[in-house]
């Protein structure tokens, strides 16, 4: 990738996405093949002023080596020198941005329960560092950029070499740094998804119901104080950032126990480098009661197994289907991306910022006002050309919210 773009790309996600301030500490997390990127992040952010960059390096292939190798036993640990890494940078108020840039299949060999083991563990051990990020008390932000295994996955018809440089002007347009001025055309993109939040948070809904034609007929109520939000979000600090790049998405969160029917998925979920595609899920006052997949189903079991609170959805998010990475009709096989391609929902923990005062809430002070906790956050998307949203007021007025996939205000 040309080192000019690299540069732009590098200055957004330090400027809009973390929006490092001076003499803030600046941590990334980072892939082994993802290196050139990491430097760049760093020099971006040494130029903002930082006080000192830490990378935090991770390599996919040694983890495949230690699933295939290690006692089972192995998985229920977590070591605690990596909570402190975590925990330690957070608490001196840093920033963290992460590269998501996984090989999508990588796990696919690998016992399910292994992978189910390792993520309570690491959810358990770092569930203070995550609700930290999740409450907006640290600025942090998730970007990608192609490796040679995603991006062969994503474009198998391509020589390696030109499915990742396909896979770069991909990503240089979904996050808007082919534009002569990235930072600008961020900034007035998030001016518009705040508008659709403003209109959102000014309907005051009760509840939403989904239909379309896989079969989704879905009502999923919202609690008293739900907040939407997107585009970017405002730190305890005072300091507003996007946690992710790209990002296309309103969101908030439902009320635990009052989701009822049953949705199909529309596009596959990846989780832990495995694949899971045709399932569908039916709830129950809020609780998943019966699932399938055509694919992956031992590992949907397993992301259902996690704890109680993975039975339940912690998000519901809003994404028109003509939303440019939906038009690029290209199945990115990475959450980050495929999710911003349309409408979804996201089992697990919620975010404490989209209930009204709920970043000062305890997290049993959270679930008394409707708000799901779990060690798992897995969004799944929803959205099709067909999908319709009706939603209904507290007092009663019901109001057209997305017609054919998209906005319907």
């Amino acid at each position: 990738m040309d080192k000019e773009i690299l540069a732009k790309y590098a200055r957004l996600v330090i400027e809009v996405g973390v929006n490092l301030q001076n003499d803030q500490l600046l941590v990334i997390n980072a892939p082994l093949p993802c290196a050139e990127f990491a430097r760049e992040l760093a020099r971006a952010g040494w130029a903002a002023g930082a006080h000192d960059v830490i990378v935090n390096w991770s390599d996919e292939s040694l983890a495949l080596l230690r699933y295939q190798k290690g006692r089972k036993s192995l998985f229920t640990e977590f070591p605690e020198w990596r909570v402190r890494f975590y925990q330690d940078y957070a608490e001196q108020g840093a920033a963290f941005v992460s590269i998501a840039a996984r090989n999508p299949e990588l796990f696919a060999g690998v016992e399910p329960e292994r992978l189910t083991l390792a993520s309570q563990a690491a959810g358990a051990a770092l569930a203070e560092y995550r609700a930290r990020l999740m409450s907006n008390r640290n600025t942090w932000c998730v970007v990608s950029v192609p490796t040679e295994e995603w991006a062969g996955k994503v474009f198998p018809e391509l020589p390696p070499a030109e499915a990742r440089e396909r896979l770069w002007q991909e990503i240089c347009h979904a996050v808007r740094v082919d534009s002569s001025d990235p930072v600008a055309a961020w900034r007035e993109h998030i001016a518009f998804l705040q508008k659709a939040c403003d209109f959102m948070n000014g309907q005051n809904f009760g509840s939403l119901h989904y239909k379309n034609s896989l079969g989704t007929d879905l009502t999923v109520e919202l609690p008293e104080g739900h907040i939407w939000a997107g585009g970017a979000e405002m730190c305890a600090s005072g300091v507003e950032f996007a946690a992710n790049l790209p990002t296309e998405e309103i969101y908030t969160l439902p009320r635990r126990e009052g989701v009822n029917g049953i949705v199909y998925a529309a596009k596959p979920l990846i989780y832990n480098g495995n694949r899971i595609e045709g399932f569908h899920l039916t709830f129950r006052e809020g609780r998943v009661i019966e699932y399938a997949a055509e694919t992956g189903g031992e590992i949907l079991k397993e992301l259902l197994a996690t704890d109680e609170g993975a039975r339940y959805l912690g998000e519901v998010a809003l994404v028109p289907y003509d939303s440019p990475i939906s038009r690029s009709g290209i199945l990115f096989y990475n959450t980050l991306f495929d999710e911003n391609a349309a409408c979804h929902l996201a089992l697990g923990k919620a975010y404490p910022t989209c209930l009204k005062g709920g970043e000062e809430m305890d997290s049993v002070t959270l679930l008394q006002h409707g708000a799901n906790d779990s060690l798992v956050h897995e969004d799944f998307m929803i959205g099709t050309p067909d999908l319709e949203i009706l939603g209904v007021t507290r007092d009663g007025r019901r109001v057209q919210v997305f017609k054919d996939g998209n906005y319907a205000f």
